[in-house]
C-alpha cells in the first residue's frame, strides 16, 4: 500500500456535467480524482449507490487514505454508507468534503424518495459541511442541522445556489482550500 490519497467524487441526482467543478477536479488531477460512478444518476437508488460507494473506497483504500468530495444527493448517500459500513472500510475515510447536502426529506422530486430519511448519525471521519444561504435545495438551518448530525465542521460561503456549474464557481478554489483542510 503506498500513502497516495485518492479522492472520490461523488455527484448528486443527475450526475456532475463539463462545467461542474467536481469534473473540474477531476480533469486536473485524474490520477487522484476518480468518480464514483452510479448506474442511474436520474432514478437513483439508495442501495445501489451506497453499493457502489463501498465498492470505490475498498479499491482506493488499497492504495492509501481515501477523502471523499460529495454534492447534494451525493451527501445523503455518504451518511448513508457511513452508518452500515463495517469499521474496517470507514477507517480507511481521512475525511468528506459535503458539498450542498440535498434535503431530500423535504424535496417535491419522487425519484428521491428512496433516500428518505437523511441518515442523521455522527460521520467516523473528520468532515466539512459546505451550503450556500440561498441554496435551493437545502435551507441553511437544515444544513446546519446536517452538519450538528454529522459532527462535520460548517462553512458558509455565502450566496451561492447550489454550489454547482449554475453558481459560476469555475474550479471553485475556495473548495480546493477547504479540501486541503481534511
Amino acid at each position: 500500500m503506498s500513502d497516495r490519497t485518492s479522492y472520490l467524487v461523488l455527484p448528486g441526482y443527475q450526475g456532475s456535467g463539463p462545467a461542474h467543478w467536481q469534473t473540474r477536479w477531476e480533469e486536473a488531477d485524474p490520477a487522484a480524482f476518480r468518480r464514483v460512478q452510479q448506474e442511474d444518476w436520474d432514478f437513483p437508488e439508495p442501495d445501489a449507490w451506497v453499493a457502489a460507494l463501498d465498492a470505490a473506497i475498498a479499491t482506493a483504500a488499497a492504495d492509501g487514505p481515501v477523502v471523499l468530495v460529495a454534492h447534494s444527493l451525493g451527501c445523503v448517500a455518504v451518511a448513508r454508507w457511513a452508518a452500515s459500513a463495517a469499521a474496517g472500510r470507514t477507517a480507511a475515510v481521512r475525511g468528506a468534503l459535503l458539498v450542498a447536502p440535498a434535503d431530500i426529506d423535504n424535496a417535491d422530486v419522487p425519484a428521491l424518495a428512496g433516500f428518505r430519511p437523511v441518515t442523521l448519525e455522527r460521520l467516523p471521519f473528520r468532515s466539512l459541511v459546505v451550503s450556500s444561504t440561498d441554496d435551493p435545495w437545502v435551507t441553511p438551518e437544515r444544513a446546519r442541522a446536517f452538519a450538528e448530525a454529522w459532527g462535520a465542521r460548517y462553512v458558509e460561503p455565502g450566496a451561492h445556489g447550489h454550489l454547482n456549474a449554475d453558481s459560476g464557481l469555475g474550479d471553485w478554489p475556495d473548495g480546493r482550500k477547504l479540501l486541503a483542510e481534511l
